[in-house]
């Protein structure tokens, strides 16, 4: 996708679309679980401090990140196949900045209810679901730091939450506003714009937001800002 935004011609082979679709729908599948399983660390964290170490031991830890990928990736073997099984209109031309489900079922030449159907259900399972379980964990989260008289012991758990929370707030926002909200809400041009905040910004901002705790980035980060231009 980012090859074909830097120059004027803007194609993909249908091998890449298929690929692209289904790396896509695989990182993104699984970042909503890591996410919800995030949230639930926290939860522990800040909910249960003294009974965080027996409950998220390490072998749960990696049974939990197994879930996130298989879930994830199975959900996009099994989208990917379906989207592809249908008959494609002669044009081929995708509407979007890159392979996205809601952009190739406009160009099938078939009835696709069930497909779209389908959809909504993926989206309320990896979407909705896990945004409502986040919602949940953070609601007892907010309850427990009320509770926290020092200002110090606050704005240590809000540390612990805040970068995760930014994430949630930017990854899901877009999401849904793709895969939720009524069409007519917003124009094509607008979801283009969404999907690719969501496929290409959020990512590229990761990194960045997670280290913002790091003791050494806000240091390096005060340095960079106090040198003298001179």
């Amino acid at each position: 996708m980012l090859w074909n935004l830097k120059g004027p011609e803007k194609t993909i082979s249908y091998t890449g679309c298929v690929i692209q679709l289904y790396i896509a729908l695989g990182l993104g599948s699984t970042e909503c679980v890591l996410l919800t399983v995030m949230a639930y660390d926290r939860f522990n964290a800040i909910c249960r401090p003294l009974h965080y170490g027996v409950i998220m031991y390490p072998k749960l830890l990696q049974q939990l990140a197994a879930v996130a990928w298989t879930s994830g990736f199975v959900e996009s073997t099994v989208q990917t196949t379906l989207v592809f099984q249908l008959p494609l209109c002669s044009h081929h031309r995708v509407d979007d900045f890159m392979c996205e489900v809601p952009a190739l079922i406009k160009i099938a030449c078939v009835d696709t209810t069930f497909l779209e159907n389908e959809l909504s259900i993926v989206t309320v399972l990896y979407v909705v679901i896990p945004l409502g379980l986040i919602l949940v964990s953070y609601g007892c989260i907010v309850r427990s730091m009320l509770r926290i008289k020092s200002t110090e012991g606050r704005k240590k758990a809000f540390g612990t939450c805040g970068s995760h929370l930014i994430v949630v707030v930017l990854f899901f926002g877009t999401i849904i506003s793709v895969y939720i909200q009524p069409k007519s809400k917003y124009t094509q041009n607008h979801r283009k714009s969404l999907t690719l905040f969501y496929t290409v910004v959020i990512p590229s901002l990761n990194p960045l937001i997670y280290t913002l705790r790091n003791k050494e980035f806000k240091w390096a980060i005060k340095r960079l800002l106090a040198r003298d231009p001179s």
